[in-house]
């Protein structure tokens, strides 16, 4: 089992992190819970706890891309952010992109019929999921 590594997704936004992990063979994620941001240096001590209880070999940041695949403010803010925590951890890092992620998060929890309330606290940690199983759905196919 030590040759499997768990890849971990992050959501991350202007006052919440999002947070998935794959399963060790890298077939499906899984949420974790959401960093609530406070400082840069607390956001990466939280970051790094999380890397180093799960073992993770690679980070797959969501790039909110504008609909006509342009780098908006928000995606700039992202990169910003992944400079920031490439020298402070050893994993790879992948920008994946994550247009509409959130919207397949919420209709999936209104799908489940969870009320607003309930939705609005794992709203990030759903968006994390997708990005993540889109990226392992994407991985899979390559190796086909």
């Amino acid at each position: 089992m030590s040759d499997f590594k768990r890849i971990l997704a992050l959501d991350v936004g202007d006052r919440t992190i999002g947070l998935a992990i794959s399963d060790l063979m890298g077939w499906t994620a899984q949420g974790l819970h959401t960093i609530r941001r406070e400082t840069e240096e607390k956001d990466l001590e939280a970051l790094k706890k999380v890397i180093n209880e799960y073992q993770v070999s690679q980070l797959v940041v969501g790039l909110p891309k504008n609909m006509n695949g342009t780098i908006g403010p928000q995606a700039e803010k992202v990169r910003a952010f992944i400079e920031l925590i490439r020298p402070e951890i050893n994993c790879s890092i992948t920008e994946w992109d994550e247009r509409l992620s959130t919207k397949m998060a919420e209709r999936s929890l209104i799908e489940a019929d969870m009320r607003r309330s309930k939705r609005k606290k794992i709203i990030d940690t759903a968006a994390a999921v997708c990005i993540l199983q889109g990226y392992l759905d994407y991985l899979q196919n390559q190796t086909k």
